[in-house]
């Protein structure tokens, strides 16, 4: 009998050891899924952000790789708008700042806006005499375009293509002196 009784407690102290490290085993499978996943998450995220930021230490770093001076600062070089390959133009014709834009997007609630500041790139140093006078037009243009967009069209990289392609055709329609190549976004913030 003092046998059965010995056998009894060593196999329960077997199965409470096995049903223990079974726990430790999942609790760190979980642990593991949940690491990787937040991982995943995180990179993904900040691949966006850095993406979207196009910084200008990158920029600088391509263009002395390439041999060719880096844009001066307050400069930017980012992709023209009928490029479509992410290819980065390092030569910037003349810039026409334009004010900040504030407009309200479609939106179901109404409830949200963007705010953006951008310069045209032009062919010429003419059409810059034509463009400071027709300004008014201009930021008419620009804010019927801005604001018949939804947060998911301006939202992606290709939406923001999208967008600066439909600005450089409208606003080349109604200038005479030259053409529009480009427009860079210097800020663009939605909320």
């Amino acid at each position: 009998m003092a046998g059965k009784e010995h056998e009894d407690k060593a196999s329960e102290g077997e199965e409470k050891k096995k049903s223990g490290n079974m726990l430790l085993i999942i609790i760190i499978v979980v642990l593991v899924l949940i690491l990787g996943i937040g991982g995943v998450i995180f990179a993904l995220m900040s691949g966006n952000h850095d993406a979207e930021a196009g910084s200008e230490g990158s920029v600088q770093k391509e263009a002395a790789a390439h041999g060719e001076e880096a844009p001066a600062e307050g400069e930017h070089a980012t992709p023209s708008a009928g490029s479509g390959h992410g290819e980065i133009s390092t030569e910037v014709g003349i810039m026409f700042p334009l004010e900040l834009f504030t407009v309200n997007l479609l939106s179901e609630s109404g409830r949200r806006y963007l705010k953006v500041e951008m310069n045209l790139e032009l062919e010429g140093e003419e059409l810059a005499l034509e463009l400071e006078s027709k300004k008014p037009v201009l930021r008419d243009v620009i804010i019927r375009i801005l604001s018949g967009k939804s947060l998911e069209e301006v939202s992606t990289i290709k939406g923001k293509e999208t967008l600066k392609e439909e600005i450089v055709n409208d606003l080349n329609q109604r200038v005479k002196d030259g053409k529009i190549k480009n427009v860079y976004f210097t800020d663009f913030v939605v909320q």
